[in-house]
């Protein structure tokens, strides 16, 4: 090869950057660093110890929680209003301050914690479908009771200790609030200038071509899509689309409800508007080895090291069963 030619770009072996149309931003990917030997700080496995039942646990059936309350003792879903909210209905108005360096404005809106199970021991995945139906259902009918009052409609699950939950029982987390939060706000404008210039909404055509290519897909059936998206930032981040367009969460059919895993409208045209949901493992190479969103991506930019295509291949070999289920030598594995 002549030494003033160029080599030929292979992604793998050379940064470059990836344009996130949903964020409008972008990430440097530089997959040449996996080769560096990690001396970083390794977590240690989680310990699969949870008891399934601790009257000490505020989530578990018939525990007293921070506010005295006692649980019912469910034996399915279970909501309550968070006893630390971030968001409350009945704020006062901060007023107005017109100078444009120092501005606020009202924020208001309800929290809620919604155990999807009454066994700490248990996680969504693990759950039985019957069950996790009825999760999804309860998450339906919250988008349109709450959004009947308010802007948004976030539901979230912080999991496992690494993302911060010190709490194990299975549950999520749904805020309503009275504006459009920064990320759903980002997210909303960019599917709306995406159909004007194009004449699609952007993760109807985008589901379509990851469906095509298959490069990036993680899992797939008749209804739904699992993809690492061309533009992570997190090396494990996936990306779960309907096949369909589909506006909201109560608009699935039951037969999606059944084979899927957030909110309000707004009083206008919502037709570039696409359902999806995000996953983000803060894992960088392995179930112990975090990634840690620090240095040039607090002051830079996203930067990530794997190439989606290679997570979402490692993502397939793992195949589709829970880890804790499958059966190791000597054991008999776990049952439900």
């Amino acid at each position: 090869m002549d030494s003033t030619s160029k080599p030929t770009f292979d992604p793998k072996e050379h940064q470059h950057l990836r344009y996130n149309p949903l964020r409008d931003s972008w990430v440097l990917v530089s997959a040449h660093r996996m080769k560096r030997p990690w001396k970083g700080q390794v977590e240690k496995p989680p310990e699969d110890n949870t008891p399934r039942h601790d009257p000490n646990n505020p989530l578990c059936p018939g525990s007293v929680r921070a506010n005295g309350e006692v649980n019912p003792e469910y034996d399915s879903t279970f909501m309550f209003d968070n006893d630390f909210p971030a968001l409350q209905p009945d704020a006062p108005d901060p007023g107005s301050d017109h100078h444009p360096l120092f501005q606020s404005k009202a924020a208001r809106g309800v929290c809620k914690v919604m155990c999807f199970h009454p066994w700490s021991d248990i996680t969504l995945p693990l759950m039985q479908p019957a069950e996790i139906r009825k999760v999804i259902d309860k998450w339906a009918d919250l988008i349109v009771e709450l959004g009947a009052e308010y802007t948004w409609v976030q539901i979230f699950e912080n999991k496992g200790a690494m993302m911060g939950c010190s709490n194990p029982h299975p549950h999520c987390q749904v805020w309503a609030s009275n504006f459009l939060p920064n990320e759903a706000a980002l997210a909303e404008r960019c599917q709306r200038d995406f159909l004007q210039k194009h004449g699609e909404p952007l993760l109807v055509q985008y589901a379509r071509m990851e469906a095509q290519a298959q490069e990036r897909v993680v899992v797939e059936n008749e209804h739904w899509l699992v993809v690492v998206p061309y533009w992570a930032t997190w090396p494990f981040q996936t990306l779960l689309l309907p096949r369909r367009h589909v506006f909201r969460l109560p608009d699935l059919t039951a037969q999606e409800r059944d084979r899927a895993p957030t909110g309000s409208h707004l009083q206008e045209d919502m037709s570039h508007w696409q359902l999806h949901a995000h996953y983000y493992p803060p894992l960088l190479r392995s179930a112990t080895i975090r990634k840690f969103m620090v240095g040039y991506e607090m002051l830079a930019n996203e930067q990530r090291d794997l190439t989606p295509e290679q997570a979402a291949d490692q993502l397939r070999k793992l195949g589709e069963e829970h880890y804790k289920m499958k059966k190791t030598e000597g054991d008999g594995g776990m049952e439900n």
